[in-house]
């Protein structure tokens, strides 16, 4: 009977992500871009969308992003960490921008990865601020997206500070999986219940 019940929580478990990053997960990350979410927030009509899913059995971060409408043309493309919304902090990934991100446009998507065990993924100076070592900078650019504080943000010629940002959040799905887990399990300890 309990390894029945072992086997179950073993797959909710797995299916719902619980298992834990040590066993490699893939987290993913969506969320708007807007000027509103800049520090301090800017006025333009500005948006995107960005998808950011962090891979942690391969170690690599892929980004997909698509913006439209900016003011002027595009500076730099970056993710930053480590800080609380809606705080600012200094830029973890690559400088000025996401290899081959487009520069000199108001509008276009992106997709790349970064491969996290790789020094030119950084920014040299979030590898200095964080142990000096890869895997040091590597622990604690996961830690920020696990705990919610890193962001992406678009750089333009008229806001070089930053024109549109979002802090990246897990999608909703995530805690949904969680709350069917905990349902799946609750059942399965109210039949043992009542058979007992």
């Amino acid at each position: 009977m309990f390894r029945k019940h072992a086997r179950a929580l073993a797959i909710l478990w797995s299916v719902t992500g619980l298992a834990g990053v040590s066993c490699g997960a893939t987290i993913t990350f969506s969320a708007p871009l807007s000027g509103a979410n800049e520090s301090p927030a800017v006025s333009t009509p500005g948006t995107g969308f960005t998808t950011v899913t962090l891979d942690t059995a391969t170690q690599l971060l892929t980004i997909d992003l698509t913006f439209t409408n900016l003011t002027t043309a595009t500076t730099a493309a970056h993710i930053h960490c480590c800080v609380s919304p809606p705080g600012s902090t200094g830029v973890a990934t690559t400088l000025p921008a996401f290899p081959g991100f487009p520069l000199g446009v108001t509008s276009g998507t992106y997709t790349g990865a970064l491969d996290l065990t790789q020094p030119v993924s950084y920014n040299p100076a979030f590898i200095t601020a964080n142990g000096g070592t890869v895997s040091s900078a590597e622990a604690a650019f996961i830690t920020g997206f696990e705990t919610g504080m890193t962001y992406l943000n678009i750089h333009t010629a008229e806001n070089p500070s930053g024109e549109i940002r979002a802090f990246l959040t897990p999608e909703p799905a995530s805690a949904i999986l969680a709350g069917l887990a905990l349902a799946g399990l609750w059942m399965i300890r109210r039949k043992r219940e009542l058979r007992d």
